[in-house]
Parts: C-alpha cells; sequence; structure tokens
C-alpha cells in the first residue's frame, strides 16, 4: 500500500479527515506536512481574521456607506409622514390615507425583508445593495411626479419594498468584514451613523417647506431630492464596499444568530417569557404614534412643516441618549433587584412613556418652541424600556441559537403585522374625531395597561432566566 504521507501520483497530498469549527462553520482541513491530524486554523478566506487577534483595518468607508444608506432608507418612511399635510392638500385626501401609507410600509417590512435577503444570498450582498438602495431610488423620484394620489400610492409602494432590504443586507455582511471583538463597536458605528445623518437629512429637505405658506409642490421636491440622495448612497455602496463572499449559503450567513424556522417559532412559545411577550407587543403601540405625530404637529399645533421636520430631529436626538439611558438604567436595577429589577424599570417606563405621550398631546399649547421640546422629552423617553428591558429580556430566556427567530417572531411578524393593521384602521378614526384622541385612546391608555399586564413577568421570568443558564451550562459541558 501506498504511504499517503508521500503524496499522490498527481503530486498533491491527500487530505486526511479532520474538520475545524469556524465563525462561518465547519471547514474540512488537512496540516501541514500531510501528517495525519487537522490544522490549527485561525481565520478563513471569507471573513478575513475572524478569529484572529490583529484588528480588521480599511473597513471605515464601508461603514460609512452602510451608516448613510441605512440613513436614507429610514428618512423615506418619515418624509411621507412629515410632508402628508400638503400631500392631502394637493389630492384632496385626509387622514385616513396617511394611515394606508404608513401601513404599507410596515407591510413591506414584514413581507419583503426576508425576500431581499434570500435574493443577496443568492446573487451577491453588494449587488442586491447597489439595486436597492442606489437604483431603487428612481422609484421615489417617480414618486414626486405622482398626477394623482392613486398614482402616488402605487409608486410609493414600489418604492418602500425596496426600502427595507438595507438593514437585514448590512446585518448579514458585517459579520464578514469585522472579527467577532469588533462586531458590537461595527454595528453601534452604523447605527450612530444612520441616526447622525437622518437627523439632518430631515430638516434639510424641510427646507422646500419653509414659511406658514409653503409651495404645494414642496413634496414633490422632497421626493426627488429623497431619490437623489438614496442614488447616491448606491454610489458609494459600490465604491466602498467589498464583499468578501459574493454568493453565500443562507444558513452560512445566519450562523451566528440562527435562521427563522416557523416549527422553531412555535416551539418557543413553551417558554413562558416568550408568550406573555407575544401578548406585551400588542400594547406597545408608540409606532402608531410615530406614524401620525409629525401630521400632529402640523394640523393641530400650529407648526410649518419645516418646523415639524426640527422637531422630529429633536425626537431622534432624545431617542440616541434615550438608547443609551435605558442600558446604563437596567444594569442599576438589575445589580439592586436582581432578575426582577429589569421588569421594575420596564414598568416605570411604561408609566413614564404614557405620562409623556399626554402631556405632548393632550395639553393645548401652540409654537414651534413647545412643540419641539416636547417632542425631544418623548424622544428622551422613547427608547429606555426597549434597549434595556425588552431585547435583554429575550436574549436571556431563549437559546441562542434561536435569538433570531424569537426576534423576528415579536418584532417583525407580530408587532409589524398588528402595528400595520392599526396603522390602517386608526387613520380613519383620527380623520373621523382627532389625532389628539387617537393618541390618548390608541397609546397613552395601551401603555398604562401595560405596566399593569408586565406584572405577570414576575413570576415567570426568573425562573425563565434560570433555566436557560441550565441549558447554557449543560451545551457547554456537552451533556445537553
Amino acid at each position: 500500500m501506498e504511504d499517503p504521507s508521500k503524496g499522490t501520483g498527481s503530486g498533491r497530498p491527500d487530505p486526511f479527515p479532520g474538520t475545524v469549527s469556524t465563525e462561518t462553520g465547519t471547514i474540512l482541513a488537512r496540516s501541514e506536512n500531510s501528517a495525519p491530524g487537522v490544522a490549527v486554523i485561525d481565520s478563513d478566506e471569507r471573513r478575513p481574521d475572524a478569529l484572529g487577534d490583529r484588528p480588521t483595518t480599511g473597513n471605515g468607508k464601508a461603514m460609512a456607506a452602510m451608516g448613510f444608506s441605512q440613513a436614507v432608507d429610514n428618512s423615506e418612511g418619515g418624509l411621507i409622514n412629515t410632508f402628508f399635510p400638503l400631500i392631502g392638500a394637493a389630492f384632496g385626501v385626509g387622514e385616513s390615507m396617511l394611515g394606508l401609507l404608513s401601513a404599507i410600509s410596515k407591510f413591506a417590512r414584514m413581507i419583503f425583508g426576508p425576500f431581499w435577503a434570500m435574493l443577496a444570498d443568492k446573487y451577491g450582498r453588494k449587488k442586491i445593495l447597489i439595486l436597492v438602495t442606489g437604483v431603487w431610488g428612481l422609484w421615489t423620484v417617480a414618486s414626486g411626479f405622482a398626477p394623482n394620489f392613486t398614482w402616488l400610492l402605487i409608486l410609493y409602494s414600489i418604492s418602500v419594498i425596496g426600502t427595507v432590504a438595507s438593514e437585514p443586507i448590512i446585518n448579514g455582511l458585517l459579520p464578514d468584514l469585522f472579527k467577532q471583538s469588533q462586531r458590537g463597536r461595527a454595528y453601534g458605528t452604523i447605527r450612530a451613523i444612520g441616526t447622525g445623518v437622518g437627523i439632518v437629512i430631515g430638516p434639510a429637505i424641510g427646507l422646500f417647506a419653509m414659511g406658514d405658506n409653503p409651495d404645494g409642490d414642496a413634496w414633490r421636491y422632497a421626493m426627488w431630492t429623497m431619490g437623489g440622495i438614496s442614488i447616491l448612497s448606491g454610489v458609494l455602496i459600490a465604491m466602498w464596499v467589498k464583499d468578501p463572499r459574493q454568493n453565500t449559503a443562507r444558513e452560512d450567513m445566519m450562523a451566528e444568530a440562527g435562521t427563522f424556522k416557523v416549527a422553531d417559532a412555535v416551539r418557543l412559545f413553551k417558554i413562558p417569557t416568550v408568550s406573555l411577550m407575544a401578548g406585551m407587543v400588542v400594547l406597545v403601540t408608540s409606532l402608531v404614534l410615530l406614524a401620525f405625530y409629525p401630521n400632529f404637529l402640523v394640523v393641530e399645533r400650529g407648526l410649518t412643516i419645516f418646523q415639524a421636520t426640527l422637531a422630529m430631529s429633536a425626537f431622534s436626538i432624545g431617542a440616541v441618549f434615550s438608547s443609551y439611558l435605558g442600558g446604563r438604567l437596567a444594569d442599576v436595577f438589575v445589580r439592586k433587584f436582581g432578575e426582577k429589577g429589569r421588569i421594575m424599570l420596564m414598568q416605570i417606563y411604561l408609566v413614564a412613556f404614557g405620562a409623556t405621550v399626554a402631556v405632548a398631546t393632550q395639553i393645548p399649547y401652540e409654537g414651534f418652541a413647545a412643540g419641539t421640546t416636547l417632542s425631544f422629552l418623548l424622544g428622551l423617553v422613547f427608547s429606555i424600556g426597549f434597549s434595556g428591558c425588552v431585547l435583554p429580556m429575550v436574549s436571556n430566556v431563549v437559546p441562542r441559537q434561536l435569538s433570531a427567530t424569537a426576534f423576528a417572531m415579536l418584532f417583525s411578524f407580530i408587532q409589524g403585522g398588528i402595528t400595520a393593521l392599526m396603522a390602517l384602521g386608526l387613520g380613519f378614526l383620527a380623520e373621523a374625531f382627532s389625532s389628539q384622541m387617537m393618541f390618548l385612546w390608541f397609546v397613552v391608555v395601551p401603555y398604562l395597561l401595560n405596566a399593569l399586564y408586565w406584572t405577570l413577568f414576575y413570576r415567570t421570568y426568573p425562573k425563565d432566566v434560570a433555566l436557560q443558564k441550565e441549558r447554557t451550562a449543560l451545551v457547554e459541558a456537552g451533556r445537553f
């Protein structure tokens, strides 16, 4: 028998059986000099230095391009909400149609987010990003030429199908550009860039509607400008983003977070905390508030459209601080009260946000100063519960490989679907009565009821955390 260590007749050494587990899956490997065993691999060509100690460099421009892309996509929905008073006047429609436009964007996120991710897997993530972020901006430009509301509805619906694509694709691309120890900072940097650019884009485009009697076509100029910015973001991605893996398997791209499977989603309901979370998100109606709030500032509080864009930027600035504050407050509550601390903080947050919404929408006032101040306060409270309580609690009770399934089920499917349906129906209520009434009964009251609902978590959450810790320990010991 021929000695395998001498190689084959073709001059190539025979591979020896063995595998190395990396962050992108399991790689067949051979040892150096064809000696039996498995070589030590600290990185692979698909994820440069993913497991190594050297920092990944040269991706600063890529982060800037992707952050800019997210800012553009996030700003397009706000554009319709802010400029709706001019759109309504131009086409003779009321707030019921604002609810319809808002619902369309939310349904698009539910349905087409996974669709674009699958196309990106098949044809390459950079190619799809350029398509949906850059080329797709032409549909936003076309929306500005709509001759009537029916055509605006059609063109805007097509445009938002692409708008929802960048976030899931970028989330899948980042692990290939940064090693594990750098990814938290990378995600945070892109979100910060996206938020910062978004804060500037809103008022900048709002300049088209300055004054008490803005040009009736200002919303068209805004659409054309936003479409042009979207095309620019596609150019930046083409120049600055490099996809290490042009064609990827869906299972490989999502290996670290897990993929969404219906069977897994159903099994997650056996965790009491997850079941309670599914009921809780029905009462989280703040996304409805954001859909109608800019129009409320203009129609019922006397701000100009340009002033409303500044007020919403103030809200965004407050929300940035809110995310940071929520995490820090949660740490304090957990140290002082244990696992029940997050539940206590969430109840405090729910009451505080409900009260803040009541002050901002139920107390009569007029003027830019009051509107901007109250909008900033809304933002300052807005994200405390989600960042400090909800997200960590879900992560603490579900197996790590099912975390993506849990988040998709709770927040993309359940909350996204309910919010879309509510926006569709509440637009008619706001038009029939007033946005002020709608905010009271469908934002303030649900948040106060939710604070009572969260009392149920005291019995389930600490037990579920303990059980998940046991499961994790068994997995690490190889006994699960």
